[in-house]
């Protein structure tokens, strides 16, 4: 599983997403930090987190400073790890930059204008915010068990592509935009949605719109289906430090080395909740999470916000404080408790590390 998750580029044919020419540079604190957290009744540090939790990789950087970068299991900055669905907010910020150039007119309107092979589904009368937040209200179960509907679009996209894929998910459960679910299907069909409005491949309009403009200092690289169009909710590589700088860069209100990559309001809308999303709010959907445009949020009234894939890949991003931490993993079952500690080692380096 270490080699799986950190060498899927040598077992997959992926696209690549272009770097540009000069990376941006990474400042590295002279002392590396050591925080302390409490979890599960004892203090530990991270290094115990790091023993303890099968960790392949872990960044903290404050504004353009990395504070701390350890790698496990023989890893190295030279790997590209995968995202699982962590890569879901890439899609999110892609839809916001496509509003922006005007490609999508709207994020109310319908899918089927952009996708007219899905007129006259249920996701083809779904609008492109519903998806975004995970509320199409379109019957999916993902479970990561055998058989899942998860297993079934990951089936699909290998055999027959990604509007037939996601067409075998046709029944409305919930009008759109009432009830969140979370649905893999949802963001496959926003990827579709992109590309067809920018008339470009997702990679290639990720590496134009931010990879490029950020200097990162590895290519990336993007699954694809069988007809070519990319898996958009998994299946992306990136180096570490990578993905730190693309979270730095949400961290900066979508702003890096002096240009705004991703629209600042775009941010602020895909991190808020208004009276028709209440529902998505820490508390009324978790007792913990609550969830924007294809992103996760703390409750509370200082932003701070997470991208999350199973098997314990994470990102935590505190924009008052421009600071991130960033985790791959190989975490078994796909989903549970690890989470909880990984939250308790953010919260401490938040509160240690923070700016004041």
């Amino acid at each position: 599983m270490v080699g799986y998750y950190s060498h899927y580029d040598q077992l997959r044919q992926l696209r690549r997403v272009a770097r540009g020419e000069m990376p941006s540079s990474f400042l590295r604190s002279a002392t590396e930090i050591v925080p302390r957290y409490a979890y599960n009744g004892r203090t530990s540090t991270i290094h115990d987190y790091l023993a303890r939790n099968p960790v392949t990789a872990l960044l903290i950087a404050r504004d353009n400073t990395i504070l701390f970068e350890h790698y496990n299991y023989a890893r190295s900055d030279k790997d590209r790890f995968l995202s699982q669905s962590m890569v879901k907010t890439i899609t999110g910020l892609l839809v916001g930059i496509a509003v922006s150039e005007g490609a999508i007119h709207s994020v109310d309107d319908a899918v089927a204008v952009y996708v007219p092979e899905l007129a006259g589904t249920a996701y083809g009368e779904t609008s492109i915010r519903a998806l975004l937040h995970m509320s199409s209200g379109i019957a999916y179960h993902e479970t990561y068990g055998p058989g899942d509907d998860s297993w079934k679009l990951g089936l699909g996209l290998i055999e027959r592509g990604a509007v037939a894929a996601v067409g075998q998910f046709n029944t409305r459960v919930a009008p759109a935009g009432t009830r969140w679910n979370y649905s893999s299907a949802d963001t496959e069909i926003l990827g579709l949605v992109v590309s067809r409005a920018v008339h470009m491949t997702l990679s290639d309009y990720l590496s134009t719109r931010i990879w490029a403009k950020m200097g990162m200092e590895a290519d990336a690289g993007w699954d694809v289906d069988r007809f070519g169009q990319e898996i958009a909710y998994c299946c992306f590589v990136a180096t570490l430090r990578d993905w730190g700088r693309l979270v730095l860069m949400l961290a900066h209100h979508g702003a890096w080395n002096g240009q705004q990559i991703v629209p600042r309001q775009w941010l602020a809308d895909a991190t808020s909740f208004t009276p028709e999303t209440h529902y998505l709010a820490g508390g009324e959907l978790f007792d913990f999470w609550g969830y924007g445009y294809q992103m996760w949020i703390y409750p509370g009234e200082r932003l701070m916000f997470a991208l999350a894939g199973i098997h314990g890949q994470w990102a935590f991003v505190d924009p008052d404080n421009e600071l991130v931490m960033v985790q791959t993993g190989v975490y078994l079952p796909p989903t549970g408790d690890a989470l909880l500690e990984a939250v308790a080692l953010w919260n401490a380096v938040v509160a240690e590390f923070g700016k004041r």
